[in-house]
């Protein structure tokens, strides 16, 4: 019988992320997280999980949009605007979304990064790296 519940509440996890249900993919994560804690070789990784999922879920809903309000993202997680803007600001220093809140609008604008402005970058750490190293092999043929 307990398989059977896992079981279900696993569906509801999975299926809801999928279908983009997140206030009941918010109840089946914290229903999910006691089973995780339960576990003996899982409750070490529990939080680290449950943070990415979380993660996942907010990236999901805000790739969807150019920007939407707190309130909206609020609503579509069953959370308080207080919560999501904490979690939000919390995952975007920690570089884990791309996204900026405008706190006056109450407007969450995503930042998606190109392709080619990621190999522009690329390209100068090259440069500064092979730069620096001829700079050293300069110094020590001069000496």
């Amino acid at each position: 019988m307990r398989f059977y519940t896992i079981f279900l509440c696993f569906k509801k996890y999975i299926y809801s992320l999928y279908n983009a249900q997140y206030a009941d993919f918010f109840v089946a994560l914290a229903e999910i997280e006691g089973f995780l804690k339960a576990d003996r070789l899982l409750a070490a990784h529990t939080h680290y999980y449950i943070r990415e999922m979380r993660i996942r879920s907010y990236a999901q809903l805000l790739e969807s949009y150019s920007s939407l309000t707190v309130n909206y993202m609020a609503n579509s997680f069953g959370v308080s605007e207080k919560f999501i803007d904490t979690e939000l600001s919390r995952f975007i220093t920690a570089g884990a979304l791309n996204a900026k809140i405008d706190k006056v609008g109450g407007i969450i604008q995503t930042n998606r990064p190109d392709k080619k402005n990621w190999q522009y970058q690329a390209v100068i750490k090259q440069g500064d790296l092979l730069l620096n190293r001829l700079q050293k092999l300069s110094r020590v043929i001069t000496i």
